[in-house]
Order: structure tokens, then C-alpha cells, then sequence
């Protein structure tokens, strides 16, 4: 039984490790070392503060995965764009939690008045899995920025994937 939520506080243990596992043993994320739960405990209020979702799902009563959307950039012109974060434990991949997570995600960004999604995908030579989840939530490729990233000492490009939420541009927003 898959199920998605709000994460909460009491989450932080889980995503740290998703997370740290991420860190060190892939390339969907540029960082170098896992961050504390401390870290992640303060990186999700932040982006709870500033009105986006963060999302938990669990697989059979154990916690399998976390997605969050955060601001695509800082300056107010972006704001009604997002960028998506999905991390899923090795244990509950290929099992539809980042799909779940992801469908949940966009669903509630377009609810919040969001209407344009960005997922900057780390490494997009090796990442297949995370380019097809994104195509088949209706992601398209708009770009790669080509050796961006050191890391696992060699270098990385990053894929940029894009989406319209609800109208997208074919409407203003409720609240421009």
C-alpha cells in the first residue's frame, strides 16, 4: 500500500538518510557531504515558511521517499515558478513512490497557483530513471548545461526538464 502525505518534523530522520544516501553514492545531487538532520530539519521549514510542499510517502507503513517543490530562482519575477526535488530509498525504487510523489507534487504546486515546474536533473548521461519519471509526469527537455558539476571526480552536466502547471502561461495568475 502506497501512500503520500505532508511530511513532517518527525520525517527528518528518514529523509536524512534517503538523502545522505543520495550524497554520497549518486549524482542527483551536486553536494559532496550528507547534510545533518539538523540541516534538513532547518531546510524544511524553510521551505514550508515560504509556502511550498514537501511531501513523504510511504510504501507498507515504512517510509520510502520524500519530494518538495522550492523556489526556481529568487528574485520576484520567478515566483510563480518551482523547481521539484524527488528522492525515493533504494529499497522502494522502481516501485511507483517517485511517480506517486511526483503526480502529488504537481497537483498540489497547481493548487498553490503555481504554474510553470523545473526539475534540474544532476548527471544526465546516468540518470534515465529520473529523466523517464519526469517525461511521463509531462516534463519535456529544455536544455543541458554541459559540465557544470565536479563530482565522484569527473564532471557533470545538468538536464533542465519543464513543465506547465494548471494554464501554465495562457492565463495570468490569480494574484500577479
Amino acid at each position: 500500500m502506497l501512500s503520500i502525505r505532508p511530511a513532517t518534523p518527525s520525517d527528518i530522520p528518514a529523509i536524512a538518510r534517503i538523502y545522505g544516501h543520495a550524497v554520497l553514492n549518486g549524482t542527483a545531487s551536486f553536494e559532496l557531504d550528507p547534510p545533518s538532520e539538523a540541516e534538513m530539519a532547518s531546510r524544511m521549514t524553510h521551505v514550508m515558511q515560504d509556502g511550498y510542499p514537501y511531501l513523504a510517502a510511504e510504501l507498507d507503513e515504512v517510509f520510502a521517499g520524500y519530494a518538495y517543490a522550492s523556489a526556481y530562482r529568487s528574485r520576484p519575477g520567478y515566483r510563480f515558478t518551482v523547481e521539484n526535488s524527488v528522492y525515493v530509498a533504494p529499497a522502494a525504487q522502481g516501485r511507483g513512490v517517485g511517480r506517486a510523489l511526483l503526480d502529488a507534487l504537481i497537483e498540489e504546486c497547481g493548487k498553490r497557483g503555481f504554474r510553470q515546474m523545473i526539475a534540474v536533473i544532476g548527471d544526465s548521461t546516468n540518470q534515465a530513471a529520473s529523466v523517464a519519471l519526469h517525461k511521463a509526469t509531462g516534463f519535456r527537455i529544455v536544455g543541458t548545461l554541459d559540465h557544470v558539476g565536479f563530482k565522484h571526480q569527473r564532471w557533470l552536466d545538468s538536464l533542465l526538464m519543464q513543465r506547465a502547471l494548471r494554464d501554465g502561461a495562457n492565463s495570468l495568475p490569480e494574484n500577479p
